[in-house]
Formats: C-alpha cells, sequence, structure tokens
C-alpha cells in the first residue's frame, strides 16, 4: 500500500499534534508530498504522545510499560482505540517500520525518567540516537530508503537536532532536575555539574560547553546535507527546510551569547522566510562526505533500517519540483500573514521566558 489509508479525523489530530508540538517540524513538513505529510505527522504524534506520557505523567514506569503494550497492538495490527495508533499501525504496515526503531525511542525515554547524566559526548550521542537518531532513520524509512550509508545522514540529521535541543533547554532541563551536557566538559569549564544543577545560572564557562555542543551539531548537520541529495527529489526540500530551520536555533543561541538559562532562543519570522527559500536548492553533495560511515552510537539502527522490506512509495515520484514550488508559494504567504502578527520585540521577550 503506497498510500496512508486511514480516516480523516484520525490525520487531522495527529496533524493537530506537529503543528501544537513544534512550528519548526510543522514548517518543513508543509514542504512535503501529501501521503509523506501524513505519515510523518503520524510519526511525530506517537513520538510526542509517549514523550508526554512519559515525562508529565505520574507513573512513568507504568507509562513505558503501556507504551510496549501498544506497539505491541500495533505491529499484530491491532492498534488500540486511539487516533495516533491506528495511524502508527498504517504506517508500520505501509512501510514495514522495524519495531526495534521505536523500542529504541522509548529506550531513550526511560533513560529520561532514569534520570541519567552522560560523562561524554559519545554518552550524549547514545542518548541522541535513541531519541532522535531513530525518528531520523524512520523519516528516511518512510521515503524508501534501505541505503546504509544515506540512512547514516538521516540519523545525524536526527542527532544534530537533539543537540540542538540540548543547548536551547540547558536551564528549563537544568530546573526540571535534568543534565544532558557532558560532565567531562563542564569539567573541562571548570563548572561542577551539582553545583550548577543546585543554581543553575549563566556563566562564560557555560557559553563555552554549550558552544562545543552546537560545534558538534554543527558539524553533523554539514554531514546530513551530503545525504539529502540521496533523497527522493519530491522530499528533499522538505528535510532541507527542517535541517536549516533547526540549526538556525543553535545560531539564534550565538547571538544571545549561548544563555539558554534566562531565555529561550526563538527564530524570527523573516529569518524563517529567508530560509524556507534557501531550501529550495539543496547543496550539492560530496561523495566523500556521504559515504562516511554512521557514527558507531547510531550504527545498529541503520543496519535495522537497511535490512527493512523495500517500498517505493508512488507518493515520492520524481515529477515532484512543480508541486514543491506551489507548496512554497502558499507557505510564504501564510508566513507573511504570521509576521503581520508578530508580537514586538519587547512583547516577545516577555512571552519566552519558561
Amino acid at each position: 500500500m503506497a498510500r496512508l489509508a486511514t480516516p480523516f479525523t484520525d490525520l487531522a489530530f495527529c496533524r493537530a499534534t506537529l503543528s501544537d508540538g513544534s512550528r519548526s517540524f510543522w514548517l518543513a513538513s508543509q514542504m512535503l508530498p501529501a501521503a509523506l505529510k501524513n505519515a510523518a505527522c503520524g510519526l511525530y504524534a506517537f513520538c510526542r504522545e509517549a514523550d508526554d506520557l512519559v515525562d508529565e505523567g505520574d507513573n512513568p514506569k507504568q507509562a513505558l510499560q503501556s507504551l510496549h503494550t501498544r506497539l505491541d497492538a500495533i505491529y499484530a495490527n491491532d492498534p488500540h482505540d486511539s487516533p495516533v495508533d491506528r495511524v502508527l499501525s498504517h504506517i508500520v504496515q505501509d512501510h514495514d517500520l522495524p519495531r526495534e526503531l521505536l523500542d529504541a525511542l522509548l529506550e531513550g525515554f526511560a533513560w529520561d525518567n532514569d534520570g541519567r547524566r552522560y560523562q561524554t559526548l559519545s554518552e550524549v550521542y547514545d542518548y541522541s540516537a535513541r531519541v532522535a537518531g531513530t525518528v531520523g532513520v524512520m523519516m528516511a524509512v518512510l521515503m524508501g530508503i534501505r541505503d546504509e550509508r544515506t540512512l547514516a545522514r538521516a540519523a545525524d540529521l536526527g542527532v544534530a537536532m537533539q543537540l540542538t535541543n540540548i543547548a536551547r533547554d540547558v536551564g528549563e532541563d537544568a530546573r526540571n532536575g535534568r543534565l544532558y551536557l557532558p560532565l567531562d566538559m563542564m569539567a573541562q569549564a571548570g563548572l561542577d555539574a551539582d553545583t550548577f544543577m543546585a543554581y543553575p545560572v549563566h556563566s562564560t564557562a557555560l557559553s563555552r560547553v554549550i558552544s562545543q555542543i552546537l560545534d558538534a551539531a554543527d558539524r553533523l548537520y554539514q554531514r546530513a546535507d551530503h545525504g539529502i541529495k540521496q533523497l527522493p527529489l519530491s522530499a528533499r526540500g522538505g528535510i532541507y527546510s527542517a535541517r536549516l530551520l533547526y540549526s538556525a536555533i543553535g545560531h539564534r543561541l550565538a547571538d544571545m551569547q549561548y544563555n539558554s538559562i534566562d531565555h529561550r532562543a526563538v527564530v524570527p519570522v523573516r529569518t524563517k522566510i529567508k530560509l524556507l527559500l534557501k531550501a529550495t536548492k539543496v547543496p550539492r553533495a560530496d561523495p566523500s562526505v556521504r559515504e562516511q560511515a554512521p557514527l558507531p552510537e547510531c550504527e545498529y539502527l541503520t543496519a535495522l533500517a537497511a535490512a527493512a522490506a523495500q517500498h517505493k512509495p508512488s507518493y515520492l515520484a520524481a515529477s515532484a519540483p512543480k508541486a514543491f514550488y506551489h507548496r512554497m508559494t502558499w507557505m510564504l504567504d501564510m508566513i507573511a500573514h504570521l509576521d503581520a502578527q508578530q508580537p514586538s520585540s519587547s512583547e516577545q521577550q516577555r512571552s519566552t521566558r519558561s
């Protein structure tokens, strides 16, 4: 089955979850072919719901057990009575999505529940591979990608986005009792992790650590760029849009002297318009970069996806550029409308404190 055939109300619920949960991902999804966009919304909706159940529920361990039970039913093609589960069941059946990828995602959420800290950048990559590298790989699977090197670049993109999240949310995470910065980087900068968690304040030393995290993210974004040309033609602009919109958060943090304790980095609407226009031209791939091995922490994910059954979704036909530019025109009109409603900079500053 090439198209996601599921009730409209279920898809509408999943689309609303994406639009409410992530403005950047929602904007980028509008650049994708309709059926791939629906599948992406369904996948995001399950990830978002799972994260919220574990993160905000009264019994995270029970929530995780329930999520595994829901996956059992989804993979038995007998989903629970939930719009998210029904949509994900269609995705699983249509694309032979490996169960182990979703199990890895839930393992990352379990690590959150355990309050893990990470000694090295490699350990942060281990965590990021589970909660975000999985998503990059699963999106590639939805596009029919089974080439392991292209899957590796998709994992790079997911991990880069998670590193951006970590850098952006240092203050918010600390106030919620969580720390994702590598402990060895903090120690080298003269920061004691326990002291910081007790009194999370911005400092020059903390800026150095956040800058290092964003440098690592930038290296992975650049590696990911060399895999985008390997994606189906009609999907490239949407994925490159997501990459540009998300990496811009890191650039905004740099403009803020890496202070993610007192402020939340928000990319201005006009910048988003410029980036969406830039996304119409995907950079040329360098084969020497494209063929690099996956991060060791992501290698098992790419191997799982490469072994999945091959599908060639009809919604990714090579004749899509014309449709992409129609979607782009619509998006620019909509963003111009949003820009007219954008609050002043002083109002925005008051509203971005979490």
